[in-house]
């Protein structure tokens, strides 16, 4: 399969099947425990990709970004295939851009018992998306936090000014998947997209204009390396664009910690 076709509205890319990409991609499994990639919300209409995440443990789930109201129906849909949305216990908000959480209000509609994690910073702009039930909220302090799912303890880790101020990662130690939001975002052309990352140093292409203008600096981008640095990471998983897997994980993190962005290049955005 080359570069981007069009078959009954659905996009396909390399690497991934027209079935995969309507009913999700298990990412990882075992016998009590999913992780698995919703989609490809995508629709060659301007909009910026968005990937959706879900973990399935027990009989408990969380989502993870589940986007905006164009890909609320594909994305219910889609989880209604791994789990019941009673199931659901948590929607996970990396933060607080509108193809992350612009959805709200339907999500929280269709899944009774679920709670909204989000950064403490965002509590008061979530009403904004149309839900206004805070008791249904748990904010997450800026350190981060562990929950808990039926056999599972996933960690959020700080990812501050990457590129949002109140933002964060989740890392799941089961599977050894770090959800990184809009951090390792790419950005590629219709005529080459592909699923997983191969060819690392031609895929820095499609991710540097988007980290060098969107995340603070190069000092902050070290602080989150050192953190997920400590973890175990066989899969990076982004918010847009192409997962990284394997030796990609290391080449990722090395090339991140190294690039000049935000207000290293401030003289540049202004053309000073």
């Amino acid at each position: 399969m080359n570069g981007l076709q069009q078959k009954g509205g659905v996009v396909d890319m390399r690497g991934i099947s027209k079935d995969e990409m309507e009913k999700g991609k298990v990412l990882y499994s075992d016998k009590d425990h999913k992780f698995i990639w919703l989609g490809w919300s995508y629709k060659k209409s301007g909009e910026f990709q968005a990937n959706q995440f879900l973990i399935v443990d027990g009989d408990e789930g969380v989502l993870l970004d589940p986007g905006g109201v164009h890909v609320f129906p594909h994305v219910i849909t889609t989880v209604s295939r791994y789990i019941p949305l009673d199931k659901i216990k948590y929607l996970f908000y990396s933060h607080q851009d509108p193809d992350v959480s612009s959805g709200i209000g339907l999500f929280m509609n269709v899944c009774p018992n679920v709670k909204i994690l989000i950064s403490r910073l965002w509590l008061r702009f979530v009403p904004h998306f149309g839900f206004t039930d805070v008791n249904r909220i748990e904010t997450i302090p800026d350190k981060g936090m562990d929950f808990n799912l039926s056999r599972t303890t996933l960690k959020i880790i700080p990812a501050h000014f990457l590129h949002s101020e109140g933002n964060f990662s989740l890392y799941d130690p089961r599977a050894k998947i770090l959800f990184s939001g809009d951090i390792g975002a790419s950005v590629m052309p219709d005529e080459d997209l592909y699923f997983e990352v191969e060819n690392f140093e031609k895929h820095t292409r499609y991710m540097e204009w988007f980290h060098r203008r969107y995340m603070k600096g190069n000092d902050v981008l070290r602080k989150w390396v050192s953190i997920v640095r400590r973890f175990e990471i066989n899969i990076i998983a982004p918010q847009h664009g192409a997962i990284m897997s394997g030796e990609n994980v290391k080449k990722f993190l090395n090339w991140l910690e190294n690039l000049r962005c935000g207000g290293d290049i401030i003289d540049e955005i202004y053309g000073t």
